[in-house]
């Protein structure tokens, strides 16, 4: 009979060997019934590693899984939840070319006969998990036209589905807002208290701890500390995950006050999946040079379809976009990169990176014009701009040697930053970035906000778009916050605590100052109770 301390899952000395790459070493692991225990460690720390052994996806090199105390070795993921776990992956394994319900019911469909398969059924039970978790999308709506956010719940629904006896949460937080974490945050909870063993993944430290009953922390592929979420904090946390005093991810800078580089005028975008509906409303705001803005915001506020409009990936309805007073109605994508504007998308994987390239190849790509010459590329010009890039961004690929190193063979945080450097070598004036630490650890935040500030320093324009509220309050220079593709607020740093961002940002703030940009001819006024007054 299981306790609440039992060990349901556990890793016994599991060691994982990519070729000449130790990934795993020796690594002993429980998951306890009726806890939840938060893994923490860099990109490149072995965690996903390691779930995805204790999931099935992978076998250790050496070692074993136990399950309830005897040795196991799942054949598949399917073969793991039918013994009891379930796993949400970090990278969606979401088929976007079917329905929500028909990815939850993937190969396990209700039947109603033999050959029938129970769609209304289906439907309902699809409805209520997404109702469980707060979200009320249509069942037949295609996978493939839903927010990163909704994709996010979508998989976190498939898991509960399975009513699995342990529940593995790699970064299940990555594209969810504040409001979405803690609805996450209940069902975990309630899971948990019915005896589920939770093991909870995270590069969000201060969230995990939340909800977090033990911790352990791993490095180099090793597990190095094991200890009660209720001795520790995230400097605790953080010291061990680097092996080395943790420093503030946020530098401080001054505020940039050059040209006005980036301005919006009433700019009108409709929802690309539906068309009737407006994600941006009427939006005016300005980017100067050396200037950082963030766009904080909650699922459906906008913020993406804000920066893809600008990029020039999907058509505004109208209003104007200004890139040094050159309007770019009309303007494509490539050729707003070649006037000095370009995106980081928000999906690294699908958007970002071509996977079967090296990490040069990936870093020169959008900016292979530059080493053009005659018609033919110039490969030392490109190799010596892809060397110094990969030393201002600290891609850890071994050397500038290795520019050939395969892109998908680099940690999360490495390939985010190699999307950042592909878009710096365009040499942009306004840099448009979607979400850019999403999925990162500590460490890798650190480091590609201190490359922004560098860079911003230089001159560059930055526009950013975060739904992590620590972000938001301490990274920009100006915070705007969009609620339904409104601006509902602008705030310059340290000037609006974390609880008046959250009310501003779900409207429900009756009395925050709302500082907006008196330079745009917008009232500087007070929120009231009542639409139309201030």
């Amino acid at each position: 009979m299981r306790t609440p301390t039992t060990a349901v899952l556990s890793a016994r000395g599991v060691t994982k060997v990519y070729g000449s790459t130790h990934v795993l070493r020796e690594v002993d692991f429980d998951v306890a019934a009726g806890r939840v225990t938060a893994l923490f460690g860099k990109n490149g720390a072995g965690k996903s590693t390691l779930m995805r052994i204790l999931s099935g996806i992978e076998h250790p090199t050496t070692g074993q899984v136990e399950l309830d105390g005897e040795p196991v070795r799942f054949a598949s993921p399917r073969d793991a939840a039918d013994q009891g776990v379930a796993i949400v992956h970090q990278g969606l394994s979401l088929c976007p070319n079917l329905s929500i319900q028909d990815n939850l019911f993937l190969a396990r469909e209700i039947r109603g006969g033999p050959w029938v398969i129970d769609r209304s059924s289906q439907r309902a039970t699809t409805a209520a998990v997404l109702h469980s978790l707060e979200e009320y999308l249509d069942p037949d709506l295609l996978v493939g036209d839903l927010t990163p956010g909704e994709q996010q719940i979508v998989e976190i629904a498939r898991a509960l589905l399975q009513e699995a006896q342990v529940m593995i949460m790699d970064e299940p937080t990555s594209a969810l807002t504040a409001p979405e974490v803690k609805v996450l945050f209940r069902v975990i909870k309630e899971l948990a208290s019915s005896g589920v063993a939770i093991v909870y993944v995270s590069s969000h430290l201060e969230e995990a701890l939340e909800i977090a009953d033990d911790v352990v922390v791993m490095r180099d592929g090793r597990l190095v500390a094991t200890e009660d979420a209720g001795n520790v904090g995230v400097r605790w946390i953080a010291e061990r995950m680097t092996d080395r005093d943790q420093d503030d991810p946020f530098p401080s800078r001054a505020r940039g006050t050059g040209e006005e580089l980036l301005a919006l005028r009433g700019l009108v975008v409709a929802a690309p999946a539906n068309p009737g509906r407006l994600a941006v409303d009427d939006l005016s705001l300005t980017v100067r040079e050396g200037e950082i803005v963030g766009i904080y915001g909650l699922t459906g506020s906008g913020r993406t379809e804000l920066l893809e409009a600008l990029a020039g990936r999907i058509p505004s309805q109208s209003g104007r976009i200004l890139l040094s007073g050159v309007p770019l109605e009309g303007v494509g994508v490539r050729s707003r990169v070649g006037l000095g504007m370009v995106l980081v998308p928000g999906n690294r994987r699908r958007d970002g990176l071509v996977q079967t390239m090296s990490v040069g190849e990936n870093l020169s790509l959008a900016g292979l014009g530059a080493f053009v010459r005659r018609l033919l590329v110039c490969r030392d010009r490109e190799r010596n701009a892809v060397c110094r890039m990969i030393a201002d961004i600290t891609v850890g690929t071994g050397g500038t040697s290795d520019t050939e190193a395969p892109v998908v063979s680099l940690s999360s945080g490495d390939q985010q930053k190699v999307v950042i450097g592909r878009a710096l070598l365009t040499a942009p004036r306004v840099l448009l970035l979607d979400e850019p630490s999403c999925g990162v650890d500590v460490g890798a935040r650190a480091d590609i906000f201190k490359l922004i500030a560098a860079h911003a320093e230089r001159g560059l324009a930055v526009l950013f778009t975060t739904s992590d509220p620590e972000e938001a309050l301490r990274v920009p220079d100006r915070l705007l916050v969009l609620a339904r593709g409104v601006l509902v607020g602008e705030f310059r740093r340290g000037t609006i605590t974390r609880e008046e961002l959250l009310k501003v940002s779900d409207g429900t703030s009756t009395d925050l100052d709302i500082d907006l940009d008196v330079d745009l001819g917008i009232e500087i006024g007070r929120r009231t109770g009542r639409d139309g007054e201030g």
